[in-house]
């Protein structure tokens, strides 16, 4: 990962403009006079897509942990109701809110991919990211990826390895559903040993001017941990306030 910036957001800067700005290394072309495409093509791409996603999930799970260096903060904050304070990305173009006083942290990945982490500063087993990737012109819609019911079941699936020997990472659906242009999807994941993590998923797509950008919102906290468990009801708030800007 490139460069990482993290800042706090306590109640000392509410009202105070703190600044950030993603970079954008390639500019593409969209074209609106695409040919028809093959069934199994689409297929094809759907599962390419998909492999996006799981890359998705994969980087929001270890995003608290990566993202901790200190640095200038860089986004701007205001209060919106007491314990929690509103983020906005002017640079990518969405807003989230995240329980006052968490870490934020943000950095660059390889490719179309941009990563922002919220989390309490005693506990990096409870955090809110937000993963940004690039992917085709073509798809303009989450119903791309099917319905939401498809999607949560192919995203859950394709991260499920309990069935390999030795046994890997176990993956639960618990819920999903859409609503107002978005995917929300709910999940548990446990490694062989380990506690199993809680997690709380949004999925949206804008397009940016240059390509089409995928949104993963991803809250996490672990079930059989106290310390963890108690984040519950930021994380899932914070997970629904998401919406582009």
């Amino acid at each position: 990962m490139a460069a990482v910036t993290t800042a706090s957001l306590c109640s000392g800067s509410l009202g105070k403009p703190i600044r950030g700005h993603a970079k954008l290394s390639l500019r593409s072309t969209v074209c609106h006079c695409l040919p028809a495409r093959k069934p199994e093509e689409v297929l094809k791409r759907r599962d390419a897509l998909l492999g996006v996603l799981l890359s998705s999930a994969a980087a929001s799970s270890s995003a608290a942990a990566t993202l901790l260096a200190p640095a200038s903060a860089f986004a701007e904050a205001a209060e919106v109701q007491e314990g929690f304070t509103a983020y906005e990305d002017e640079a990518n173009k969405f807003s989230i809110v995240v329980p006052q006083g968490w870490q934020v942290g943000a950095g660059e990945g390889s490719g179309f991919k941009n990563v922002t982490a919220f989390f309490p500063d005693q506990n990096a087993n409870s955090s809110v990211s937000v993963v940004i990737t690039g992917i085709g012109p073509d798809f303009t819609s989450l119903k791309s990826f099917g319905t939401v019911d498809e999607f949560a079941e192919n995203l859950v699936t394709g991260l499920d390895r309990s069935w390999v020997r030795p046994a890997g990472v176990t993956a639960k659906l618990l819920d999903s559903k859409a609503s107002n242009g978005m995917y929300y999807i709910e999940y548990t994941l446990q490694n062989p040993g380990d506690k199993r993590r809680h997690i709380v998923s949004a999925i949206g797509m804008a397009f940016n001017g240059w390509y089409n950008r995928l949104y993963t919102i991803t809250g996490q906290y672990i079930d059989d941990d106290e310390e963890s468990a108690k984040y519950k009801p930021e994380i899932e708030k914070s997970v629904k306030s998401f919406k582009f800007t």
